[in-house]
C-alpha cells in the first residue's frame, strides 16, 4: 500500500481553543476520516495557539542579561529576553539568531516563531508536548475506537542545507526511531551505528504538504506509513540526545588544532 498524506484546511482560531475538538470539526469540514494505523501529525504552532503560548513583547521587562544577549546577538531587547526565559543553554550564534537548547530540544532563539502571529506577538513552543500528544492518542482512541499515532511538528534548518524541513517536537502512539544496527547495508556489511528517526521522516514528509505559509493546514493524516504504532508511553530522551553528545555541536565546540 502506498504512503499517502492528507493534509486538513481548518479555520484559524482565536484565543485558547481545544485542538481535539477543533480536530474532529476538521475532518468533518473537510469529509474525511481517520482510519487504524494512521499517523495524525498537528502543527506545534497551532497547539502553541491553544494553549495561548502567546507573547506580547511590549509587556516584556528586560533584564541585564536580556541586554547582553541582545546587544551579543543583535536582536531585539524583548527577543532576547523571551529566548532566556524559555531556553535551558545557549551555545552562541551570529547576528538576529541564538542557537539555545531546551529539554535537548536545540532551535535558533529557543524556537519562537513571528509567522502566524499578529504584529508585536511572538509564539513560544508548547508546553508538555509529550502530555499533549498523548492525551491526544487517547480522546482519539475513547472517541473513535481506533489505534492512531501523534506527531507535533515543526520546521527547522538543518546544518549546512538551504531552507527548512519538518521535526518532530514530540509525539505519541508510535515508535520514534528504528534500531537498524545488526541490519546490514546491499553489501552485507553490518550496520553498527544506524538508527532511522521515522517521527522525524513523517514529520518532514506531513510538513511539506502542510506548508509553511498561509495555507491554514494544520493537520495532516499520514496513511500507509508502515510505522509501529505503540499503547506504551514515549519518553523524550528516545527521540534526542544531550546536545553535548551531538556530532555537530561537539565538532564545532572542539575544532581541529594547528
Amino acid at each position: 500500500m502506498q504512503l499517502t498524506v492528507l493534509p486538513l484546511l481548518a479555520d484559524r482560531m482565536n484565543g485558547k481553543f481545544d485542538v481535539f475538538e477543533v480536530f474532529l470539526k476538521t475532518l468533518e469540514k473537510n469529509d474525511t476520516n481517520l482510519e487504524d494505523g494512521d499517523v495524525l501529525v498537528i502543527s506545534t504552532k497551532y497547539i502553541s495557539n491553544s494553549q495561548g503560548r502567546i507573547v506580547d513583547l511590549e509587556n516584556i521587562r528586560i533584564s541585564d542579561e536580556g541586554l547582553e544577549v541582545s546587544k551579543k546577538y543583535q536582536l531585539k531587547p524583548e527577543i532576547a529576553e523571551v529566548v532566556i526565559r524559555e531556553s535551558d543553554k545557549i551555545f552562541g550564534g551570529i547576528g538576529g539568531f541564538v542557537i539555545t537548547s531546551s529539554d535537548n530540544i536545540m532551535a535558533p532563539n529557543a524556537g519562537i516563531d513571528k509567522s502566524n502571529a499578529k504584529k508585536g506577538n511572538v509564539i513560544l513552543y508548547p508546553e508538555n508536548p509529550y502530555l499533549v500528544a498523548e492525551q491526544l492518542r487517547r480522546k482519539i482512541f475513547l472517541k473513535l475506537s481506533i489505534h492512531v499515532g501523534v506527531i507535533l511538528v515543526d520546521s527547522r534548518l538543518m546544518p549546512a542545507r538551504v531552507g527548512t524541513s519538518g521535526v518532530a517536537i514530540a509525539c505519541a502512539g508510535i515508535e520514534p526511531v528504528l534500531d537498524m544496527r545488526s541490519k546490514k547495508d546491499l553489501d552485507g556489511n553490518p550496520l553498527k551505528v544506524t538508527f532511522q528517526a521515522v517521527v522525524d521522516n513523517l514529520a518532514t514528509i506531513a510538513n511539506h504538504k502542510m506548508g509553511e505559509g498561509a495555507e491554514s493546514k494544520p493537520f495532516a493524516i499520514v496513511r500507509n506509513s508502515g510505522a509501529t504504532l505503540t499503547d506504551r508511553k514515549i519518553q523524550s530522551s528516545e527521540m534526542a540526545i544531550d546536545p553535548d553528545q551531538c556530532v555537530y555541536v561537539r565538532g564545532l565546540s572542539n575544532p581541529p588544532k594547528n
